[in-house]
């Protein structure tokens, strides 16, 4: 049989139109679809993305061996001329993918398949400089420059990094090592930093061996945490699980944390640059979460909150061989204050502490700090905890002439240890009411009939809905 001009020219579109179809159906991302393919796989995100490609279109080779750096670099490059039209996503397929530090995009996903490992690299050559944080001013971990975290973000807007479980996994023991060794002459990466953006959305992963701390929202606002699981040993130093810092309109929720420090560190910055700087963080919840950290808090208040920390709102949390339940850590120098804190449905077992406020805590930037910036520390509201097998009720530390104020505390039943502390309440320069606590606490905190408030109001961020989106492909 044969054809005519025209029709072969006709045949050939036709042909043509198909190989195109299949190869678009092989990488979009389609939101609300009908009639998906069974290779698809459904998530939840802010906004799904009319454009997609997957790593391996840009040279990845997921090995475990051969470094990604550059196929990140070039695929988020490439989709970025694309995101502002209907937005772009980039599928991270199976396989174990080695890279060094890479930036993310606006208008933009980085969705982790469950059965892709993203390999933290070990040359330091790939993980190249960034500034100081100007609310710090110095490094945390050396006075020098820090490096960019594995996954870093700046002036972003409508940014999401999830998958359906993947991994992203630091290989931070060789980290930790030059850190215990006092070999570093900067700060270490984090995992994941997300600098001065709006809309951003970190869920539905697993992080693992972080080479510091794992999720550092910094500078940002409207920011959804949620079904993170963050794993780290219990020994491995300021492996901290999620650090909201100088951020608004954040929620945090449905996560599990086994940490070597804070499995929530809640700060804005640090001594006279964080009180300069002046961003406090603020508007956040946090919600449906489980801490395991032998040495450290499930949710801790700084220390670094010189900028100011306000309206934080903790509900159904569970610690479970954890130094302390939440802890307000500052000191003098720090400035700024800590106030309107509310806590309830605590579900405690094995600590040292249920309440700790240190207000002498050290770890100065330099010697320049201000010996007159006093941080404020009132409003403190806990309710409605249960805990089991704890050494020590309480240990309540204010700032000489500058005491925490208005603490409230009711509808708490502690069960101690079998060798408990003999001073079940130990406080000083604190003011503050309770009621139904056992043990009895302090003098400095009188029974009054009282039910400690927790604001009946809903915080923006906990009315953003997430969107049903869907990627299919081979893979």
């Amino acid at each position: 049989m044969e054809f005519s001009g025209k029709s072969k020219v006709l045949l050939g579109k036709f042909i043509s139109a198909i190989f195109l179809w299949e190869l678009l159906r092989s990488n979009v991302v389609e939101c609300g679809a009908v009639g998906l393919p069974t290779n698809s796989i459904t998530f939840s995100a802010l906004n799904c993305r009319k454009h997609s490609a997957v790593l391996t279109d840009f040279g990845g080779i997921g090995d475990g061996k051969t470094s990604n750096t550059k196929a990140f670099k070039a695929a988020i490059t490439n989709l970025s001329h694309v995101a502002a039209d209907g937005g772009a996503q980039l599928i991270v397929p199976p396989g174990k993918w080695l890279t060094g530090s890479f930036n993310l995009t606006s208008h933009f996903t980085l969705f982790v398949h469950k059965d892709a490992v993203i390999l933290g690299s070990q040359d330091e050559s790939e993980w190249p400089p960034v500034a100081l944080l100007p609310s710090y001013g110095l490094g945390r971990d050396a006075p020098g420059g820090r490096l960019s975290s594995l996954i870093f973000g700046t002036n972003l807007t409508d940014v999401v990094i999830t998958g359906n479980n993947g991994t992203i996994d630091g290989q931070g023991a060789y980290w930790w090592k030059q850190f215990k060794e006092s070999k570093m002459t900067v700060t270490r990466p984090y995992m994941i930093e997300i600098m001065y953006s709006k809309q951003v959305q970190i869920s539905n992963l697993t992080l693992v061996n972080s080479p510091s701390w794992n999720v550092h929202p910094v500078y940002s606002s409207d920011i959804i945490i949620q079904h993170l699981t963050v794993l780290a040993p219990v020994d491995s130093p300021n492996t901290d699980g999620i650090d909201p810092d100088s951020c608004t309109n954040t929620r945090i929720e449905d996560s599990f944390v086994v940490s070597g420090d804070d499995c929530i560190a809640v700060k804005s910055g640090w001594d006279e640059y964080g009180i300069k700087f002046n961003m406090p963080t603020k508007q956040l919840v946090i919600r449906r979460f489980t801490c395991i950290s032998p040495s450290s808090a499930a949710i801790a208040l700084g220390s670094e909150m010189s900028g100011g920390i306000k309206d934080v709102r903790a509900e159904d949390i569970t610690a479970i061989n954890t130094e302390s339940g939440v802890r307000i850590k500052t000191g003098v120098g720090r400035g700024a204050y800590v106030k309107s804190i509310y806590v309830r449905n605590m579900t405690l077992n094995t600590m040292k502490y249920v309440f700790w406020m240190t207000g002498d805590y050290g770890s100065h930037p330099g010697d320049k700090f201000d010996p007159n910036a006093f941080p404020v520390i009132k409003g403190i509201n806990y309710r409605d905890i249960v805990a089991d097998n704890v050494t020590r009720s309480a240990q309540l530390d204010g700032i000489g002439r500058h005491p925490f104020t208005d603490i409230c505390i009711s509808n708490v039943d502690i069960k101690l240890t079998a060798k408990p502390k003999e001073v079940q309440w130990n406080c000083t320069e604190v003011q503050g009411v309770t009621n139904r606590v056992s043990p009895a606490p302090c003098g400095l905190l009188p029974r009054k009939e009282i039910e400690c408030p927790f604001p009946k109001d809903r915080l923006p961020i906990e009315d953003v809905e997430l969107k049903t989106c869907s990627i299919s492909g081979n893979f």
